[in-house]
């Protein structure tokens, strides 16, 4: 009677002859302690990207930047506050540090002109979309009043109606300014593969 194998061992026999890329292991994992960077980076702004990068071993470097570059680029999007200003002008900073091209320092400074713009329009949009809508909400609370008998003041956000209008309201003003976000995104691209 012949010995049963495990699939453990049957599994081994059938890779013995695979070879093994040690020099794409390293890469990948040079390119997770480069995103492991990044992110570092995203919470502590005062660490040094390029002196981390310096410390790398030569053979390293690009795969570290690679993973830089890929977190940072994720990053690159529209703000939904003012809070998130600050950590767009971080990635900038992360990304000029990997790219190196000064051109695309000025283009950055253009972007960050064009966010801050876009949040102090997206602050009038929403000023005057409660303003539109104020009427028929006063509409709906004294409707909700007269059921109940009592006052009540309505949170436009709780509205189904009031949300769908501001949303709609809200994605055209981003569809105005996306445009600025994909053209960053894609100089950023091309002058890092230089």
């Amino acid at each position: 009677m012949g010995r049963i194998k495990s699939a453990l061992e049957i599994a081994l026999e059938r890779t013995e002859s695979v070879p093994s890329d040690k020099a794409g292991i390293g890469q990948f994992e040079a390119k997770q302690r480069g995103k492991r960077l990044a992110n570092e980076f995203l919470e502590d702004p005062q660490r040094s990207l390029e002196e981390a990068i310096k410390k790398a071993p030569k053979d390293e470097r690009s795969a570290i930047k690679q993973g830089i570059f890929d977190v940072l680029i994720s990053q690159l999007n529209l703000p939904v506050s003012k809070d998130d200003e600050k950590r767009i002008e971080i990635v900038g900073k992360g990304l000029q540090t990997v790219i190196g091209n000064p051109q695309f320092a000025t283009r950055f400074k253009q972007f960050v002109q064009i966010i801050n713009r876009y949040l102090d329009e997206s602050a009038r949009y929403v000023e005057a979309i409660k303003h539109q809508y104020a009427p028929k909400l006063r509409q709906k609370e004294e409707e909700v009043a007269r059921r109940l008998g009592r006052q009540i003041q309505l949170d436009p956000f709780q509205d189904p109606e009031f949300v769908t209008f501001y949303n709609q309201s809200m994605n055209a003003l981003k569809e105005n300014y996306q445009p600025a976000v994909e053209q960053v995104r894609q100089q950023a691209i091309q002058l890092f593969t230089k």
